[in-house]
């Protein structure tokens, strides 16, 4: 933009460059205070947007917790079925309660390897080895701790459980009430991330808005202050050599004349058509001794 500098001087290329790069505080001298509040509120938004990100995480993280403990539960009700099965002695033999043992070994297996394999980005959550599930949710890292459980035969209390010898149903009732209730605190931590990740994304977008309303070009203001300055058809040409050479994706330019705003738009151009827009261009400005009326150049 060297040579449109040259001829239009720095008022012109500083109007250019705030219509090129789409914000008017390109440098702390274009507003420093502005500057300093809308990198504050930008910083604010990054934060709000990593915080969103994260409670999704947990989320992913809470829903495998819960979809392992729902197996879990199920294991647990048919082994308690078998349990009411097993204290039928009138009828069962010991033979028959020894079957019933086996497969309630299977389940116990099942569960004990579902509480001592299921992880989450490597990290095991149901064997009572999970700490420090913190979440930070918040723009400043503020956030939640996670409490999921404990999902083994030892915690459920039973790991001894045997139906071939003296047992209660009770037992199994006890492990059902636990793994219920972690499941119940999972849905909760679930739902409260849920709420967080609405208020981020709602506090980002008015955020966001703040900070483009103090450092984004307003192109209608600034036309209305007067801010862009006359192009000659020979600037106007640089410009446009310019901004192809540099393949600038957009590039606003209003000529304010004495009858009127006069506006040129280019859209997004690309390397292929850089000559033949060119030829165009230098063709109309040969053809006419004055530039009037509105250009417009897209794919």
């Amino acid at each position: 933009m060297g040579n449109i500098s040259s001829v239009a001087g720095n008022g012109y290329y500083n109007s250019v460059s705030q219509i090129a790069s789409g914000t008017k505080l390109g440098s702390a001298a274009d507003g420093a205070a502005e500057l300093a509040i809308a990198e504050k509120e930008t910083a604010q938004v990054n934060g709000l947007n990593m915080g969103q990100r994260n409670a999704e995480d947990g989320k992913s993280l809470l829903k495998t917790a819960d979809g392992a403990m729902g197996n879990i539960a199920d294991s647990l009700t048919r082994i308690r079925e078998l349990a009411v099965q097993a204290s039928n002695t009138a009828i069962l033999s010991d033979e028959d309660r020894r079957m019933i043992q086996d497969e309630v070994d299977q389940l116990k297996q099942g569960i004990s390897d579902i509480a001592n394999n299921t992880e989450f980005n490597k990290k095991k959550l149901l064997d009572g080895s999970y700490s420090d599930g913190f979440i930070a949710t918040g723009a400043n890292g503020s956030g939640v701790t996670l409490d999921i459980g404990n999902a083994t035969l030892q915690a459920l209390g039973i790991e001894d459980f045997d139906v071939t010898g003296d047992f209660s149903v009770q037992t199994i009732d006890k492990a059902l009430g636990m793994v219920s209730s972690d499941r119940s605190t999972i849905g909760a931590q679930s739902n409260s991330l849920e709420y967080s990740v609405s208020y981020n994304s709602e506090a980002a977008i008015n955020l966001n808005a703040a900070a483009s309303r103090l450092k984004d070009t307003d192109l209608a203001a600034d036309h209305q202050a007067g801010k862009f300055t006359v192009l000659s058809r020979e600037a106007y040409l640089d410009l446009v050599v310019s901004c192809l050479e540099h393949l600038s994706p957009e590039i606003v330019v209003h000529r304010i004349t004495g009858d009127g705003p006069k506006t040129l738009l280019i859209a997004p151009l690309w390397s292929s058509r850089k000559r033949e827009v060119l030829n165009a261009l230098h063709h109309k400005m040969k053809m006419e001794d004055t530039w009037q009326g509105r250009c417009f150049v897209s794919d």
